[in-house]
């Protein structure tokens, strides 16, 4: 079971990027998913997560209606479209699930047991 993220790259502060969050080894389209990130020197933080069904979403304040988490489970992914990207935004990303009878969209990293590797967003002033 492993999730996998990608998209990552260094950008320039104002970019977009999109992430995505694919699934191998089972299906994830019953869990609820979140996206998380981790600065260096700081603490693994909550960016957002998306409900199974894809109709409740939640963000971390910080966003300010710059990212859009969004979920195909036809192919079993997640994405995370971040627009009017800034300096404070690099870290590496992380995509996680909760367990599948979980409905809530927690924002502690601890209630996603499973979770991805990471991918790296760089954003220069």
């Amino acid at each position: 079971v492993q999730l996998q993220a990608s998209g990552g790259g260094l950008v320039q502060a104002g970019d977009s990027l999109r992430l995505s969050c694919a699934a191998s080894g089972r299906t994830f389209s019953h869990n609820v998913m979140g996206w998380f990130r981790q600065a260096p020197g700081k603490e693994r933080e909550f960016v957002a997560a998306i409900s199974k069904d894809g109709a409740a979403t939640s963000y971390g304040e910080f966003v300010k209606g710059r990212f859009t988490v969004a979920r195909d489970s036809a192919k079993n992914t997640v994405s995370l479209q971040m627009n009017s990207l800034k300096p404070e935004d690099t870290a590496v990303y992380y995509c996680a699930a909760r367990g599948s009878a979980i409905t809530v969209l927690a924002r502690a990293w601890s209630m996603y047991p499973f979770r991805g590797q990471g991918t790296l967003v760089t954003v220069s002033s």
